[in-house]
């Protein structure tokens, strides 16, 4: 039996990085994981990478039908959920100056509108009202990043948030809690960095107080703890899994 036994996760953004190395492991704590991606060919891959005790689910998470398919469908074949791990998230590159309505639209779609839709939805399917919620943040949402200004905002907004749902949720069993990554290598990164990706990532290791990079399964470690009885007094937190990279 694992830690997870007989509970119901969902992880949004789950086909790779983060988020696929999460629902790896509430699944070998023995949980059902539903997953979300947008393309239907990587959802495929990583269901077949997690091998059991998963279901995926093609959606969009700015697209509210998309989120009711996906709670639909945890609703038909589990009837009830107990984690929420709100991960999906994407992130451009663009200074003050170019910075352009599309990327704007684009980044907080996903991250705000997206993450607060997937929230609200999700919430009549806790029983009794009890359950966890972990957002993903970011060290960008509380440290200035040059050209991520964008993306700093979206997920400065997702900490807010969260500082206000657990007030909405005042009274109930509903924990909510963020998980910030600070300089993690996932897929992600080789799009967003391009060709300056190795020079990105050798010059994160001389500002990160451990002097390395952050690695998916300690993202996951984090998020599981938050997930868990084992963080039963933790309300409303900013976790921090970054080397110490915000904290200097």
């Amino acid at each position: 039996m694992g830690k997870f036994e007989g509970k119901v996760v969902v992880v949004t953004g789950g086909t790779s990085g983060i988020g696929l190395t999460t629902a790896q492991r509430f699944v070998s704590e023995s949980a059902h994981v539903f997953i979300t991606g947008r393309r239907q060919s990587e959802l495929d891959k990583a269901v077949q990478l997690i091998g059991e005790r998963v279901t995926g689910v093609q959606g969009d998470v700015s697209n509210l039908e998309d989120l009711d398919r996906l709670f639909d469908t945890v609703k038909r074949e589990k009837g009830h959920l107990d984690v929420l791990f709100a991960n999906a998230g994407l992130g451009s590159l663009l200074p003050l100056g170019q910075i352009t309505e599309e990327q704007y639209r684009k980044t907080f779609d996903v991250n705000v509108k997206g993450t607060l839709f997937t929230v609200q939805k999700a919430l009549p399917l806790f029983p009794d009202m009890t359950g966890t919620i972990v957002l993903t943040g970011s060290t960008a949402g509380a440290m200035g990043d040059p050209a991520f200004s964008v993306y700093g905002a979206s997920k400065a907004a997702v900490r807010q948030m969260a500082r206000n749902w657990i007030v909405d949720l005042k009274g109930t069993g509903i924990r909510i809690n963020v998980v910030s990554p600070g300089t993690v290598y996932t897929p992600a990164y080789d799009e967003l960095f391009g060709e300056a990706l190795d020079e990105v990532l050798e010059s994160a290791k001389t500002t990160v107080p451990l002097s390395r990079l952050g690695q998916t399964t300690e993202i996951a470690e984090a998020v599981l703890f938050l997930a868990s009885e084992d963080s039963s007094y933790v309300n409303g937190s900013e976790l921090f899994v970054d080397g110490g990279l915000a904290q200097i």
